[in-house]
C-alpha cells in the first residue's frame, strides 16, 4: 500500500493502468515501434503520387510533423488575437 494510514471506511484510492511507469515506457516504446515499422514499410511502397516531392522517403512522416507544428503556432497567435481579460464576463 501507500504506506498512510486509511481512515476507517473509506476506500483506497483507485489505481489505473498508466500509473504505473513502466506501463508508460511500454506505450512510449509501442510508438517507437510503430513509427520504425512505418518508417521501413515505406521504402517497400511504391507511391502514385502526382508531384515528384512525395516520392521522397519519408515525405509523408515529414509534412505531417510540419503540418502539426504549424498548427500548434498558430493557434498560439491565434490565443492572443481571441483572448479576453479573465474577469471578461464578470463585468
Amino acid at each position: 500500500m501507500s504506506g498512510k494510514p486509511q481512515a476507517e471506511g473509506t476506500q483506497p484510492e483507485r489505481t489505473y493502468w498508466l500509473d504505473d511507469p513502466r506501463n508508460v515506457d511500454r506505450v512510449v516504446w509501442t510508438v517507437y515501434g510503430v513509427c520504425a515499422l512505418l518508417l521501413v514499410i515505406d521504402v517497400v511502397i511504391h507511391k502514385h503520387g502526382p508531384f515528384a516531392i512525395e516520392h521522397l522517403f519519408g515525405f509523408y512522416g515529414i509534412f505531417g510533423f510540419v503540418a502539426c507544428v504549424g498548427l500548434v503556432l498558430a493557434a498560439k497567435g491565434l490565443r492572443v488575437i481571441l483572448a479576453r481579460p479573465e474577469d471578461y464576463y464578470g463585468r
